[in-house]
């Protein structure tokens, strides 16, 4: 899917064709796609199809007055995927005369561009444009990492009283979804200071304003992201300890009660025997019976409770 924006007053507008300062939004393009758009644009057709490699690592390439950046950026597969939240390259493409991002799938950061959430966005100022879509991706990665630790709080909650293994498969999950969020983050850090030593943004000093700023949201981001992991690898160890515990407390009291209903048993099996036994003779022998069966498992009960076994 390809659509074109413009900016237009305060915002951005839908265009039909690709115009000087042009906004090129690509999502998941079919083979004819590919073919128009690297003719389009004017680029090589490896700008593309390298944006649409899902193992693409973040890095950036210029060929002639073409130049493409490739960002890894947050993305949301679903809660029943394996991995939540993993990250996807984002392609960006710059041109003399237009800009032009391209992604396997449809990521939140450009539909952020588009619903006005950056004031007084331009097409027409390439640059500034680029490094606000680097800011949106910093700031996805920290709300991203706020709902996994909002998800991993719910979790939290359910681990001190269960006794199965599923909540830390669940963690397990988020964890990885934070190792696939640090590895992209440092990697984008890496592209942005190689940026700000060839000094890509140097036309405008709010750009190389913009890119240091970015460059802190990256940098916060990433320490956020590792306490996050740290926090959560030690809350796995905690809890499968704690899952242990659950299930002996369990076996002690299951344990504890068989010990207890085999007492009147043993005493209902005893006089049971076609033997002389005690009170045999007595109109009263089944109540003092179940009267002493009943009072030793009391003593029982008693005595383990006093040894906290219940």
């Amino acid at each position: 899917m390809i659509t074109i924006h413009k900016s237009a007053g305060n915002g951005l507008e839908a265009i039909n064709e690709i115009v000087y300062g042009s906004w090129v939004n690509v999502i998941d393009p079919t083979a004819n796609e590919i073919s128009h758009l690297h003719q389009a644009l004017g680029v090589l057709p490896d700008f593309v199809t390298h944006s649409l490699d899902i193992d693409e690592r973040a890095r950036t390439e210029k060929e002639n007055e073409a130049t493409l950046i490739i960002l890894r950026v947050p993305f949301f597969q679903g809660h029943t995927a394996d991995v939540p939240y993993t990250t996807v390259p984002l392609g960006v493409i710059i041109t003399d005369k237009l800009i032009a991002t391209i992604c396997k799938v449809e990521t939140g950061i450009a539909q952020g561009l588009l619903n006005g959430q950056v004031r007084g966005i331009s097409t027409t100022k390439r640059h500034r444009f680029v490094l606000e879509l680097f800011l949106r991706m910093a700031n996805d990665y920290l709300n991203t990492v706020r709902t996994i630790n909002k998800a991993v709080d719910a979790l939290e909650d359910k681990l001190q009283r269960s006794l199965r293994n599923k909540e830390v498969l669940e963690l397990l999950k988020y964890q990885k979804s934070l190792v696939y969020f640090t590895t992209g983050l440092k990697s984008n850090e890496l592209l942005m200071e190689r940026l700000q030593k060839a000094r890509f943004f140097e036309a405008y000093p709010d750009d190389e304003d913009l890119l240091e700023e970015v460059l802190i949201e990256i940098r916060q981001a990433i320490e956020m992201t590792e306490i996050s992991n740290n926090i959560l690898s030690q809350m796995m160890d905690a809890f499968a300890s704690i899952i242990s515990n659950n299930l002996n407390v369990v076996m002690k009291f299951l344990a504890s009660v068989t010990i207890i209903l085999s007492l009147p048993t043993l005493v209902a099996s005893i006089y049971g025997m076609n033997v002389n036994l005690p009170f045999d003779e007595s109109p009263q022998a089944f109540a003092v019976i179940l009267a002493g069966s009943l009072t030793l498992s009391l003593a029982v009960v008693f005595i383990f409770w006093k040894r906290d076994w219940l």
